[in-house]
């Protein structure tokens, strides 16, 4: 599968804010986008006023680069969401919390969400007991994720594990850090996201 190979900090100087692409490098002052906070390029510390068009395009951009989701993909994360019960921009987010990827990475197993995307691929976590490697999985509330016994002294988890308290557990996640585990105890909520995203901007991208 395609994959972006260039450097990531420059897409956070693109979109105008933190998309924690390089783990623990994005919380201090070497963070890319706190030494130049205007986009990479010969024109980027020219102000241009966006079209809506252009404002929503953004927006998409911002979300599928800061959960590492290609186009194809993230389109049927929202045709599903747009066929779910409730507010559609919320049940896209739900969704992309959701993925195994990216609760490795918010339980604090992982630094950042292309480690945690290595590792879930590597075979290193369980989800109820059973092996999986596939990082677009789905988890749901009750379900346990944890390390894999032939795992658990891998070095980048016990190093990631040591910080994950500084960076915040989400509330609909538990963690077991002696145990290596994390529990879905609830579907994630838009107040869980407290990440600067404008989701009715992708539903309006989308709607035309």
């Amino acid at each position: 599968m395609a994959r972006y190979t260039g450097a990531v900090c420059k897409l956070c100087r693109r979109e105008g804010t933190k998309l924690y692409l390089k783990g623990e490098r994005c919380y201090k002052d070497k963070c890319g986008i706190e030494k130049k906070a205007y986009p990479p390029g010969q024109h980027g510390q020219l102000r241009k006023k966006l079209s809506d068009y252009g404002q929503q395009l953004r927006e998409k951009q911002k979300v599928k680069r800061f959960y590492g989701i290609l186009e194809a993909q993230f389109r049927l994360y929202f045709e599903k969401a747009a066929r779910m019960q409730g507010i559609t921009g919320e049940n896209l987010l739900s969704l992309l919390e959701r993925r195994l990827d990216n609760v490795v990475y918010r339980a604090g197993f992982a630094g950042s969400r292309k480690e945690a995307r290595q590792m879930v691929r590597h075979a290193h976590f369980l989800v109820n007991g059973r092996k999986v490697n596939i990082p677009s999985f789905i988890v749901k509330a009750g379900e346990v994720i944890e390390v894999r016994e032939k795992s658990g002294d891998h070095v980048r988890v016990k190093e990631c594990l040591d910080t994950a308290e500084g960076r915040g557990i989400p509330e609909w996640l538990t963690l077991d850090k002696d145990g290596k585990k994390t529990q879905v105890v609830r579907l994630p909520e838009r107040t869980d996201i407290n990440y600067e995203i404008h989701e009715h901007l992708i539903v309006e991208l989308y709607s035309k």
